[in-house]
């Protein structure tokens, strides 16, 4: 999995009034937990130095720097402002090469479909699925070969297998299918019509 880069700085001051004067700054008020020594560590991060790491459909390990100590991190939560969209705060999560992670890993479909061959339309439901895995074991996405999904066939989660990882999104949910489409099935009524005047 990727890595990212981000230096921050440790806060001192809390509360709302800390926290809009933080913001008119081009801060971002964050915290990261889960510690070994449970104890949160509050700070801030520069808006600009985030951009990357926020808006893009990537996942990466963040690589934490804040004062004199380095920590290994993810992201784990983003609070927007429900009118102007601007970023509140941010929540990290301490990771150890030891103790699994939950997290949600984008999926990527590779291959022609027969259904597609066949005039189907391939559609994919699930863009991203939650999985438990130690960070060593993360893939920047989950590959999916379609070749052999056929015309309004799907593939569902509990039909995937994905080594050193424990995909935790409900079994039955639905990651893409193939859509007969209106052209597709006037194919089909076509060919059926042709075959019943033989």
């Amino acid at each position: 999995m990727k890595t990212f880069e981000l230096k921050g700085e440790v806060r001192d001051s809390f509360g709302k009034k800390a926290a809009t004067a933080y913001r008119q700054e081009g801060l971002i008020p964050c915290n990261v937990y889960g510690g070994k020594d449970s104890k949160n560590i509050n700070f801030t991060v520069s808006s600009s130095d985030v951009r990357k790491l926020i808006y893009t459909p990537e996942v990466f390990i963040v690589n934490l720097t804040l004062g004199d100590k380095t920590m290994m991190a993810i992201l784990k939560d983003i609070q927007f402002h429900s009118v102007t969209d601007d970023i509140l705060h941010i929540d990290f999560l301490h990771v150890y090469e030891n103790v699994p992670v939950v997290i949600d890993i984008p999926v990527s479909l590779t291959g022609l479909s027969a259904g597609v061959r066949a005039g189907g339309r391939l559609s994919l439901d699930s863009r991203k699925l939650k999985v438990k895995a130690l960070y060593n074991k993360l893939p920047e996405e989950l590959v999916i070969d379609v070749t052999k999904l056929e015309l309004g066939k799907s593939i569902q989660v509990g039909e995937l297998n994905f080594e050193g990882l424990e995909i935790l999104s409900p079994k039955n949910s639905v990651v893409c299918r193939v859509q007969l489409t209106r052209a597709a099935r006037g194919a089909a009524a076509a060919a059926a019509a042709a075959a019943g005047k033989k």
